[in-house]
């Protein structure tokens, strides 16, 4: 288990590490090549905004997972007082999980909104 959390650390080291280099290769520096090479033209913006789209789909599937878990832990409960607060737990759990992510996907967007001013990008 230790090996699994290095290697984890590791990996996120790696992809903090080169996330500058990823987003410096936004910037034309004088190279007309990348405009020949038929790249992609989306911005910073686009693709923080794109994997925030993506990040929340997966929050909510992993919430229905959660649902779905916890709804069958509490209909196998048989009458165990100890099962069902697990599963009361775990959909308190799933709940407090959706609601903050949203929350911060909310105040994030208002942020955008606010910083923007109307104005196009």
């Amino acid at each position: 288990m230790k090996k699994i959390k290095q290697a984890v650390y590791a990996i996120f080291a790696v992809a903090l590490a080169t996330a500058p280099t990823m987003a410096g290769a936004q910037w034309n520096l004088g190279k007309s090549n990348a405009g020949s090479a038929q790249l992609p033209r989306a911005t910073i913006f686009d693709i923080i905004g794109n994997t925030m789209n993506y990040l929340l789909a997966i929050l909510g599937f992993i919430g229905i997972i959660g649902f779905v878990i916890s709804g069958i832990l509490y209909l196998t409960a048989a009458g165990d007082e100890t099962q069902i607060e697990k599963a009361k737990g775990a959909m308190m759990y799933s709940i407090i999980g959706v609601i903050v992510a949203l929350i911060g996907f909310v105040v994030i967007q208002a942020v955008n909104t606010w910083l923007n001013a109307g104005g196009n990008i």
